[in-house]
């Protein structure tokens, strides 16, 4: 059994997860001072139809949070990230006050106050005081165990800790706590509350710090530890390697000092070598400098950082896996979307190898005695998948792409990791099918990342080749004999499209968009899109002229007009529910891919080719156009499929593709010469 089913049953995906309680009408925040208003903020614009109260004892917070908030919306206008009337609905029905008896009808009181367990406590009651039975109570607590929080209230099963990571309005991140006397049905619904509303739920046990602030904190207290060997920019500048930020420049910001002091004496509970470094108490800002700044340091110190660093961050990693704190997925992605770090733990473990963990772990065990270390052997801490969370419902594996930083755009290791699930579940005869779909609600898949490819610029046959490796999943099931459903949950861009068309149905959400954005790069779909979709659904072929040639987004109602798709959902559970159904279905008669030259609508190309407002490359566009053209007309689709990846092979030796690539690399609007 993996580990997180043992922590919680339910679900990996929260938006499979099934509650009978509909989303709240009316949600207080008690706690107006750092974090609260940011959890306010996030609600309102996740649910801006709902009556939200900010409450605090004093006026001058609720001042300085009104003040906070409304700066947020008119920014995210001033930028074009929101309408005028958006930002409008999130300040509208947004309720300042002290008085607690207006939080009587509210279905979700969030306590963000002081981390302190008698205030807590007082909070706690004045809220069920007025409260109906129906409510959910949650503490934002990050280091205090919820059977402490929660010990003193009259109905402690509708009450957890949800910790939000700041700043809480755009942090994907919140941990859920499942304590002892929690019930089943405040779980289950806080898990989906989250995902249904933008954020990424992990769930943790009960421990002191639960699980990525145990991490955090004790990077930064290690990293105050060593202030004694270097100073504080040059240990930022080793950790760097690791995160975006070192760990004094974040304190700085966080105004953090107290905060480890605080929590790593809390831990103390659990040992005297987790007792907070002596200097937090009497500094109250760090001498650094920017991330990326020159900073000088000799080769023996670098070391001495860099192994001490990684010591504790590998110490608590471990320790969190074997009591069972968290899981190993949770635990690396966590990491990389709450703490900032550039790879999770588990991945830096990786590609250091086992041997050099074994010796940055010995030398820890000789420096800093009494930490935990690993219980079980180093492959037990690598087996899982990183990108990926597979749900078994009704015989079915449904694959779910969480990696909701990036709006789940795919590159090598996740379609590595899919492709393991695929070759395992097709030996399995428990195995009906299998559904692939995308974390949240925004997004399938926004694309390829593009990894490597601006390396093969100019050189056609590594393109090719490219081309082919990217194909692999794709291959793979087209000569499947068990079904592969795609669930559209959002946007399915680019490679994230093709991994779709080559599923043998495809199932959408009514907000679903379809779209081959390549051209824009000055490049072409190249592992199928100029060939696939003209094969699969041929009456759509006007339409898949303009999606490859000119980056038309296409509808889902578009879509299931041309049978791309073959049922709409209005809901992420209704499209899941398709999609097994279409499975059943296609148990034993699955479609196959045309093995012969389809006829095609004529292409004719816009003199200028635009995609909305932006001018293309005609010499790209061409490029496009002849390799649908003469990969239609070939009878095999083995053949076909060859012309597409010579096809994207052609147009990678073009300036437009190097235009193409590099502006969006360097995030501007390509100009396109020819």
């Amino acid at each position: 059994m993996n580990p997180r089913t043992k922590l919680y049953p339910a679900a990996f995906n929260p938006l499979l997860v099934t509650s009978p309680r509909p989303l709240p009408k009316e949600i207080a925040v008690i706690g107006a001072g750092t974090i609260g208003p940011d959890i306010g903020y996030y609600l309102k614009s996740a649910l801006p139809g709902i009556v939200l109260y900010l409450v605090d004892i004093a006026q001058e917070p609720l001042s300085r949070a009104q003040k906070r908030i409304l700066g947020y919306a008119e920014k995210a206008v001033e930028r074009k990230r929101m309408k005028p009337e958006q930002a409008k609905a999130i300040c509208d029905n947004l309720i300042y006050t002290a008085d607690y008896d207006q939080i009587k009808k509210c279905d979700l009181v969030i306590e963000a106050a002081t981390e302190n367990i008698p205030l807590k406590h007082r909070i706690f009651e004045a809220i069920e005081e007025r409260v109906g039975d129906h409510t959910i109570i949650t503490s934002n607590t990050s280091s205090i165990p919820a059977q402490r929080l929660f010990a003193k209230m009259k109905r402690p099963e509708r009450a957890t800790v949800t910790h939000f990571f700041a700043p809480a309005w755009r942090s994907l991140p919140v941990e859920l706590i499942h304590w002892g006397k929690v019930g089943r049905e405040t779980l289950d619904y806080l898990f989906w509350f989250f995902g249904k509303t933008g954020k990424a739920p992990v769930i943790t046990a009960d421990a002191i710090c639960f699980m990525l602030d145990r991490l955090f904190d004790n990077w930064c207290n290690e990293a105050a530890g060593l202030l004694d060997k270097a100073t504080a920019s040059q240990i930022d500048k080793v950790a760097e390697e690791f995160v975006f930020a070192g760990p004094f420049y974040v304190l700085n910001m966080a105004n953090g000092n107290p905060i480890i002091i605080e929590t790593n004496t809390l831990q103390m509970e659990e040992g005297f070598h987790y007792r907070p470094a002596s200097i937090l108490g009497s500094v109250d800002r760090w001498k650094t400098n920017k991330p990326g700044a020159e900073i000088k340091i000799q080769h023996e110190t670098k070391q001495t950082i860099r192994d001490r660093l990684l010591g504790i961050l590998f110490s608590q990693s471990f320790d969190i896996a074997d009591r069972g704190i968290g899981s190993l997925e949770d635990l690396n992605f966590g990491c990389q979307v709450a703490l900032g770090f550039k790879k999770g733990p588990l991945d830096i473990m990786r590609h250091l190898g086992e041997k050099e963990v074994v010796r940055i772990m010995n030398r820890f065990k000789r420096e800093r005695s009494g930490f935990p270390h690993a219980a079980k052997p180093f492959s037990d801490y690598q087996n899982f998948n990183r990108h990926l969370l597979v749900d078994d419902i009704e015989g079915v594996k449904v694959i779910t792409i969480r990696r909701p930083q990036a709006m789940n755009a795919i590159n090598d290791q996740v379609m590595d990791e899919i492709l393991s699930i695929l070759e395992k579940g097709i030996n399995d005869p428990a195995v009906d099918g299998f559904i692939i779909t995308g974390y949240g609600t925004s997004a399938f898949s926004a694309g390829g990342e593009i990894g490597k490819f601006p390396e093969m610029l100019g050189n056609r046959n590594a393109s090719v080749q490219y081309a082919k490796d990217c194909a692999r999943v794709q291959v793979f099931m087209d000569q499947m004999d068990k079904p592969v459903v795609a669930a559209i949950n959002g946007l399915a861009l680019g490679g994230g499209l093709e991994l779709a068309i080559r599923c043998h149905a495809i199932v959408a959400l009514e907000r679903a968009i379809f779209q081959f954005p390549e051209i824009t790069l000055g490049i072409l779909p190249g592992i199928g899109g100029c060939i696939i979709p003209y094969r699969k659904w041929p009456n759509g072929g006007e339409l898949f002229h303009q999606m490859i040639l000119l980056g038309k987004p296409l509808s889902s109602k578009e879509a299931a007009g041309i049978g791309m798709v073959t049922t709409i959902a209005s809901t992420y559970a209704e499209m899941i529910r398709e999609g097994i159904k279409a499975i059943k279905k296609l148990k034993g008669n699955i479609p196959r891919i045309p093995d012969q030259a389809v006829s095609i609508q004529e292409i004719h190309i816009p003199d200028p080719p635009m995609a909305g407002k932006l001018s293309l490359s005609k010499e790209a566009v061409t490029i496009a156009a002849k390799t649908i053209v003469e990969g239609a007309a070939l009878n095999r689709l083995s053949e076909a499929l060859e012309r597409g990846y010579n096809g994207f092979g052609e147009v990678a030796c073009t300036g437009a593709a190097k235009e193409g690539i590099s502006a969006f690399l360097e995030k501007r609007k390509p100009t396109f010469i020819k």
